[in-house]
């Protein structure tokens, strides 16, 4: 039998997207530093590079997925294929791993792999599932498999969460779904129903009335223990090659003066979108530093597609490169500003560095974040258009005017509280115990 952590061993099953796969390797770096030894099990697909976390086990299994399936298949039936096509290899995974090590403390899944909870109880073991989203949009599980039944998110009377617009992303979700948008919803609610624990990305003082919300639907119990990237900041998970020639640019700039432009992993926009994007950008005047990765516009290698005569007019104003090192770019002293897709990783990045934002969703949970930020926390400007004049204006208000400092201000103001919750005896440390600690009795 192998050696054991001195709290036993834990199977972390992750999915193959950017922005689930980082906080996954994050947490298991957070719990190894908890005495944990650690399997991370993933899809072949966009599998992450072992060598990189020498002190953790990965594990492949067969995801008969392609490149392609990952931009041209919806996000309800990818799931559906992802989870059919590695139930029965998952089983017999962590069956392996459970006669090499006699025992598993938890099976710990990425919610969008909910199989792992399936297999989890026919094995009897525990199943904790990671939410990598707002621990808000678990007040949408309970509502699933009766959309049409209960509407329950209409009575909610908290001002917050009426601020935040539910009851509208309800409506969206419940918009003619397909077959496999229902199934997935089903499965998703038994699974998170099931599960022994329910860990997310957050702090408790950023979601606090949703959080009290949540607990009234799921008996597991919620554990906030963000943010991760900075208890584990050493974590390296991009899949995409980061070009750190950028940070050499941004010490060439004034303090706060750069906004920092990247709509994630997934997120494309098309051809006359990139257009206004680059003029937008080019006629606001401001430094900034551009993520244009291979595929944002759909079938475009890079930054061919940008238009003439665009690189004249920025010059050394501008600096586009396909991929950056995030966190070092947020926590830089040029960067002022943030111009996000509204994803949940980039919005606890940004949140930890005080930085303002100016915020595009596209899909997904990305409308709800977007909500949180600029009409709840109100640490940002909402862009509902991709057109030059308008970036160019919003740009101004986040950087120039009176109103972007304001707004930094309170950015600064949830800094300084994301950095309390990290003292021991605070929130976020706390709830990491009590994960801990139950895990190790359980």
């Amino acid at each position: 039998m192998e050696k054991q952590g001195k709290s036993g061993h834990l199977v972390l099953v992750t999915v193959p997207f950017q922005g689930h796969i980082t906080p996954m390797l994050q947490l298991a770096t957070i719990l190894r530093s908890k005495g944990f030894s650690i399997t991370v099990v993933h899809p072949e697909l966009n599998s992450p590079n072992p060598s990189d976390h020498p002190e953790i086990t990965f594990v492949s299994i067969p995801d008969q997925l392609t490149k392609s399936q990952l931009s041209d298949t919806d996000v309800a039936s990818l799931t559906l294929i992802l989870n059919r096509n590695c139930a029965a290899p998952l089983q017999h995974c962590i069956n392996k791993i459970l006669r090499s090590y006699g025992h598993i403390a938890a099976v710990v899944y990425d919610t969008l792999m909910f199989c792992a909870q399936t297999i989890a109880d026919n094995l009897r073991l525990p199943g904790i599932t990671l939410r990598t989203c707002s621990a808000t949009t678990l007040l949408f599980f309970p509502v699933f498999p009766q959309l049409d039944e209960k509407d329950f998110i209409s009575e909610i009377e908290s001002p917050e969460l009426q601020v935040l617009q539910l009851q509208r992303f309800r409506s969206l979700l419940s918009q003619s779904p397909t077959e496999a948008t229902m199934e997935t919803r089903v499965a998703f609610t038994k699974a998170v129903g099931r599960s022994s624990a329910i860990i997310v990305n957050s702090m408790e003082f950023l979601e606090q009335e949703a959080l009290s919300k949540v607990k009234e639907y799921f008996p597991a119990p919620i554990f906030t223990i963000g943010p991760f990237h900075k208890l584990a900041p050493m974590v390296c998970s991009s899949l995409l090659a980061e070009d750190d020639k950028c940070i050499s640019w941004l010490d060439k700039q004034s303090p706060k003066s750069v906004i920092y432009v990247s709509f994630g992993s997934i997120a494309s926009i098309d051809r006359r979108e990139l257009m206004e994007t680059a003029w937008g950008l080019a006629n606001s005047k401001e430094p900034f530093l551009w993520v244009v990765r291979p595929g944002l516009v759909r079938g475009s290698e890079w930054n061919e597609l940008l238009p003439n005569g665009f690189r004249e007019s920025v010059g050394e104003r501008g600096c586009i490169v396909k991929w950056a090192p995030q966190k070092q770019v947020l926590a830089h002293v040029s960067v002022g500003g943030f111009w996000s897709h509204g994803g949940w990783n980039s919005t606890i990045e940004s949140i930890c560095e005080g930085l303002p934002m100016i915020c595009k969703p596209f899909f997904g949970d990305q409308h709800v974040n977007s909500s949180y930020i600029c009409k709840v926390w109100k640490i940002g400007l909402e862009l509902h258009e991709l057109e030059r004049g308008n970036i160019e204006k919003t740009i101004k208000r986040l950087m120039v005017d009176v109103e972007g400092n304001e707004i930094r201000k309170r950015a600064m103001d949830l800094k300084e509280k994301a950095a309390l919750s990290l003292i021991e005896g605070c929130s976020s440390i706390c709830s990491l115990h009590d994960l801990t600690n139950q895990i190790s009795s359980a």
